[in-house]
């Protein structure tokens, strides 16, 4: 086998930035957002080789040989993961996604209902769990994972809407999980979710906050009032009270186990997850919003942001280790030593691996192979291909299994 180069498939999101991925890929903007640029084998959207079939088909014809048969066998000879350039430029929609076991029977369900892939009625698109970790490329923000019960209690507390007023005293009288529960039921349920009115009322009151420069909680005050910004009247807008504020800078990671409330609000990042597109919306988005499934599905037990901490594997790469067995991320950084012989550089990894670079050139070898990526382009390297080595100048990171 050989590797092989790869088109990422852009996905148009209204949230996505204009310039961000454009530029990232070397292509023309065209006005339109650019939220997303998938690389994987996902059917909904398959990265293209040279000759525009899907990396899908071309797994399908050899299992073995593309993922290598442990992966194969694994992972239903599916390529595991998925790897995405994503750049919001306005905030993502409050989501959370299933567990495997609930994916898997929900999905199963909506076939049995005859409901089409791609109909606005239907929740699950696949029977896989969606853990993500995000690699920030710029500075990224977003919210994720619940605050302790008392500390959302200090943050609500003295706003002064009867909105705030009824969740404040939920986690007061109950400054349990089950507290934090009850509040955000009453925010996202259809029965009990507030109207317009009642969170605009909450948005006055942060930014009131905010200007008098008494906020418990600056970020949490600014990013309401933003969040306010583009979906006025939403529930989820008073949902960010409740929940953790995140700032990554460049090189840094987080990961979002399944269950984990969260929402990206603006910057460039990598994020790999696994090969799924299961979505379940709590607010935030025009897109369908599904409570009951969102409250079966999220964790509301505190949890800070789970950072994910670089580890150096050799002289070039260091790696990003997330809990699941689907997916592992590595950055390759080379230098141009002159004396630096050709494929001096070994590179972490086995099975199938996406390369996507980052900066600069690198040429990859195998023992089968030889291939240069630049920025913005990505190769596929089949399990058969072996170990790989690169040579610089570049930066390239690279998607593969554990």
């Amino acid at each position: 086998m050989s590797m092989r180069a790869l088109q990422g498939r852009v996905q148009h999101y209204a949230w996505g930035s204009a310039t961000a991925i454009p530029e990232f890929l070397g292509e023309t903007a065209d006005g339109r957002p650019w939220a997303e640029a998938w690389f994987g084998a996902h059917p909904l959207a398959p990265a293209r080789l040279e000759d525009g079939s899907g990396l899908d088909e071309m797994i399908a014809v050899d299992r073995a040989g593309t993922l290598g048969p442990d992966v194969a066998r694994a992972f239903g000879g599916r390529l595991p993961y998925l790897l995405k350039v994503i750049a919001p430029e306005r905030p993502l929609s409050l989501q959370v996604h299933p567990t495997r076991e609930h994916a898997a029977e929900s999905f199963a369900a909506e076939n049995a209902a005859g409901l089409p892939l791609d109909s606005p009625h239907r929740t699950f698109r696949d029977p896989n769990h969606k853990p993500e970790m995000l690699l920030a490329l710029t500075r990224f923000s977003a919210l994720c994972g619940f605050r302790t019960p008392r500390r959302a209690a200090a943050i609500l507390d003295g706003l002064g809407t009867s909105l705030t007023d009824r969740l404040h005293r939920l986690l007061v009288e109950n400054p349990t999980a089950h507290g934090m529960r009850a509040a955000f039921r009453t925010l996202v349920s259809a029965a009990l979710r507030p109207g317009p009115e009642e969170v605009a009322a909450v948005v006055a009151a942060c930014r009131a906050r905010a200007d008098a420069g008494n906020s418990p909680s600056l970020r949490i005050d600014r990013s309401v009032c933003l969040l306010a910004e583009h979906h006025p009247g939403d529930p989820g807008v008073v949902a960010a009270l409740l929940l953790n504020p995140v700032t990554l800078q460049p090189g840094e990671a987080m990961f979002v186990p399944a269950g984990a409330l969260h929402a990206y609000i603006s910057g460039t990042g990598i994020e790999i997850m696994a090969a799924s597109d299961n979505v379940l919306r709590a607010g935030l988005t025009p897109k369908k919003v599904d409570a009951d499934e969102v409250l079966q599905c999220v964790s509301v037990s505190a949890a800070p942001p789970l950072r994910v901490a670089p580890e150096r594997q050799n002289a070039t790469s260091i790696a990003y280790y997330a809990p699941v067995d689907d997916f592992e991320l590595t950055i390759t950084q080379l230098t141009d030593a002159p004396d630096t012989p050709a494929g001096a550089h070994p590179i972490p990894g086995s099975g199938p691996r996406i390369i996507l670079g980052l900066e600069g050139e690198a040429t990859l070898s195998t023992a089968h192979d030889e291939r240069r990526v630049q920025a913005g382009q990505a190769v596929f390297v089949p399990a058969a291909d072996g170990a790989l080595r690169a040579t610089g100048p570049g930066r390239f990171a690279q998607a593969c299994v554990p």
